[in-house]
């Protein structure tokens, strides 16, 4: 069975929103994101304000004309966000590091694959398909210490943990890309 991973730039990408929203429902049920139908249909809402983010990329992961992943990803601000998350990320790093690697870099925001799919290599190669052309090279990512699976996927892949977790927000942690020239630096941010 072939996976056909298919890269979206703008808004083309919202006629697959109800296979997202599936998708999303299947990935992020179970422990330990425990998301619920509500959060699921926050997701979904906010697609048509990500897709005309500055620097939107997705891509979808088809088999057998069923979606089975996606990723989402643009480039961050600046100046950097407040909402969401942003802040714990902002607090580990300190606002000198937040601008320098974050800010103009391409953020992952979602990446998701039915547990059906895991292990086949859709992860991987939906994280490829929104990074690869990240602007130098930089590109980064939230993630929460409470899933050491979703973090061994990271560090399989190249990424590089830059910040302690938030005991404060779950856990939260940013990765740095494999390309991100940053990543270097990682042992003196944390």
């Amino acid at each position: 069975m072939g996976t056909d991973i298919r890269v979206f730039q703008g808004e083309d990408l919202l006629t697959h929103t109800d296979a997202l929203y599936s998708v999303y429902v299947d990935a992020f049920s179970a422990p330990p994101w425990n998301a619920d139908a509500e959060m699921a249909a926050e997701f979904a809402d906010r697609l048509p304000v990500d897709v005309r983010r500055p620097g939107f990329r997705a891509a979808t992961a088809v088999q057998d004309g069923q979606v089975v992943g996606f990723a989402t990803a643009w480039t961050t601000l600046t100046p950097f966000p407040t909402d969401r998350c942003y802040p714990q990320a902002a607090a580990g790093l300190g606002a000198e590091r937040t601008v320098e690697w974050l800010c103009g870099a391409r953020e992952v925001d979602e990446i998701a694959v039915r547990p059906a799919a895991h292990g086949t290599g859709i992860g991987s190669a939906l994280l490829e398909a929104v990074t690869a052309d990240a602007p130098e090279g930089r590109s980064w990512l939230l993630t929460s210490t409470q899933a050491p699976r979703t973090v061994a996927f990271y560090r399989r892949r190249g990424w590089t943990r830059v910040t302690r977790p938030s005991p404060d927000a779950g856990g939260i942690v940013v990765f740095l890309g494999p390309r991100h020239p940053a990543r270097s630096l990682a042992a003196a941010a944390r």
